[in-house]
């Protein structure tokens, strides 16, 4: 096994010199924090933190939140003095972005730990300018033999629970902050837009969760300003920016940044809501999501308003992210004998298997939002995730995926795995056409984790058609089962630079490794 050597975590006084005031934002009245005010005195401010997304071998998105119109400025350095800083003049931010705003870096240095701050300055005057809030973060390598190690998971503040100042908040982005990881993949659901944070819940035990609350928090979001507050709201956890200051970020969407179970078109009939269109629900989420997450093909200047991409991580890693909610047809039983919609839509299957045929990484993640073989229903006779039921050929949303598996064997496309998370526990199933109804595939993994900050719920059943199986799962044995009550999940890949082995392990909030699994370089099947 090759030795990378990790940077140590930076100096806590350099990541937190500007951005431990923005504790104080646990202290602000519910009402400071649905918007600046114009009128403010003092300085611009960056109470919320900073965040790097798409990192790749030259590149990087950093993001921020202003408390007043400023313009944005970044100063990159390899160490942490910034002797010799290299400054970028990002935008102008106001009131039409929530005040947040983007910062592209191009020709950064290839495997490379880079320092960066960023400062607001007054408009008007600016000499004028606020506490710089620090960060740092690890560009992709350009050499193979550096290796790569991330995390992913995802499900944040859901079900009611969410920032319990008396366990000390989000402390899972404590822990996966000290692992240092390259980068942190969000498999969606980054909130639960359509859930009520309350004061506290009584337990099953008799002990009191209590959560820190906020006004868009007390009701589903349907306004922009619900939405850009429903993502502001994890904000207000001191782990979870220390976490944004130290580990890039690459982020999806699922459903619960809109509504639970949502679908293009459909047209609510739910008593909370007086909007119903979820078209118009899913268009104030996008302008909130784009907003909020550093996302390279959402940033105005270069992006095409998608969330699917590719983000390429160096020669070793690829990582295909996925939207299987913007272009899904209707949820339903699931049993068409022809559907070219499916679940990614026509144009997003043809752009997969277009770039994972392009793809010379030695790895390529397909970072699903939802999982392939678990049964995911929606009501009585409905179903929201891929497979529906019915062990046999492939029918419905089954069509595509089925499709997408036969062009990854027939192309002889090695090296592909699938990470997931979505179902509030954590898994590994094996896929194999020897156990499958649908046999025209190559064998490969999907892997599941989750949550970070939401309820755990039991394990879901499987669907025949491709054959899962289940080698692993953690999963409580009721539904909505406080974070207090069962640990938090997430999951680690490492990809050793001399072997090229890329090695799985499903972890819980503790320091438990649950599960381990190492899969060879170079394989169609694994």
């Amino acid at each position: 096994m090759s030795y990378r050597p990790r940077f140590p975590s930076p100096d806590r006084r350099t990541v937190l010199r500007g951005s431990l005031a923005a504790s104080a934002a646990l202290a602000l009245p519910v009402a400071g924090a649905a918007a600046p005010a114009f009128a403010l005195s003092g300085r611009p401010r960056a109470g919320w933190g900073v965040q790097v997304g798409d990192v790749t071998t030259s590149s990087a998105l950093v993001w921020v939140r202003a408390d007043r119109p400023a313009r944005m400025i970044v100063e990159t350095s390899a160490t942490e003095s910034f002797r010799r800083a290299r400054t970028w003049y990002g935008p102008l931010v106001g009131p039409g972005t929530d005040f947040t705003g983007t910062t592209p870096l191009y020709g950064l240095p290839a495997g490379e730990q880079v320092h960066y701050r960023v400062t607001l300055a007054d408009p008007d005057d600016p000499r004028r300018t606020g506490e710089p809030v620090y960060g740092t973060f690890r560009t992709a390598p350009a050499r193979r033999r550096d290796g790569v190690r991330f995390l992913w998971s995802g499900d944040i503040a859901g079900q009611g629970w969410g920032i319990n100042p008396d366990i000390g908040g989000y402390r899972v982005y404590d822990e996966m902050r000290r692992l240092d990881p390259d980068f942190f993949l969000c498999s969606g659901d980054n909130i639960y837009a359509d859930g009520v944070i309350e004061p506290s819940v009584t337990l099953p035990d008799g002990r009191v969760w209590r959560n820190i609350t906020t006004e868009e928090k007390t009701k589903v979001a349907e306004t922009l300003a619900e939405y850009r507050g429903n993502f502001r709201y994890n904000l207000l956890d001191d782990n979870l920016k220390r976490f944004n200051a130290q580990v890039p970020s690459i982020i999806q969407w699922d459903d619960h940044e809109v509504r639970n179970n949502w679908y293009p078109g459909q047209i609510l009939d739910d008593a909370r809501y007086t909007e119903k269109n979820v078209n118009v629900l899913a268009a104030r989420s996008m302008q909130a999501f784009r907003e909020y997450f550093p996302v390279s093909t959402l940033h105005e200047s270069s992006g095409d308003g998608r969330v699917h991409r590719v983000v390429h991580h160096g020669p070793l890693l690829d990582v295909f992210v996925l939207d299987m909610r913007s272009f899904r047809n209707a949820n339903s039983p699931g049993r068409q004998p022809d559907d070219t919609t499916g679940i990614l839509g026509a144009a997003q299957l043809d752009w997969l298997k277009r770039e994972l045929s392009r793809s010379h990484a030695v790895w390529k993640v397909i970072a699903a939002d939802m999982p392939l073989g678990l049964v995911v229903t929606d009501g009585a006779t409905n179903f929201e995730a891929v497979a529906q039921g019915d062990p046999g050929a492939p029918l419905g949303r089954e069509l595509q995926i089925a499709e997408l598996l036969r062009f990854i064997k027939h192309r002889r496309i090695t090296g592909t795995v699938w990470l997931t998370a979505d179902v509030h526990y954590t898994s590994a199933q094996h896929y194999a056409p020897e156990a499958a109804v649908f046999k025209d595939f190559a064998p490969f993994w999907e892997f599941v984790s989750g949550p970070l900050a939401a309820g755990g719920f039991p394990a879901n059943a499987l669907d025949n058609t491709f054959g899962p199986d289940r080698v692993f799962v953690r999963a409580p044995d009721r539904a909505n089962v406080s974070p207090m009550e069962s640990p938090q999940f997430f999951g680690e890949v490492d990809i050793d630079g001399d072997s090229g082995e890329l090695t799985v392990r499903l972890r819980a909030e503790g320091g438990s490794v649950l599960f381990t699994k190492v899969l060879q370089p170079g394989r169609v099947g694994q």
